[in-house]
């Protein structure tokens, strides 16, 4: 069982474990990061964690506004989300 869990893992698609891909913008196009990290906060944003991704995004989790937990993956040059999970 265990032989066939693996195989069945390497065979899968790389898509299952591609990460989000959010620019191939060079580094200094991207917003400073406190920066931007700041400009959440006035949103009503509250930050835990944030951290660069290897698919080049900013990438926070914490909560919005409304208290609900968020990840969300932003594009560091315009700053618009590319991707989020919202606590329903």
């Amino acid at each position: 069982m265990r032989k066939l869990l693996l195989l069945s893992l390497i065979l899968a698609s790389p898509l299952t474990f591609a990460a989000t891909e959010c620019t191939t913008a060079d580094k200094a196009q991207w917003q400073d990061q406190d920066t931007f990290q700041a400009d959440l906060k006035g949103q009503g944003y509250e930050i835990k964690k944030f951290k660069v991704t290897s698919g080049n995004c900013y990438e926070i989790y914490g909560h919005d506004k409304a208290g609900k937990k968020v990840e969300i993956y932003f594009d560091p040059v315009s700053g618009k989300p590319v991707k989020s999970n919202v606590e329903s």
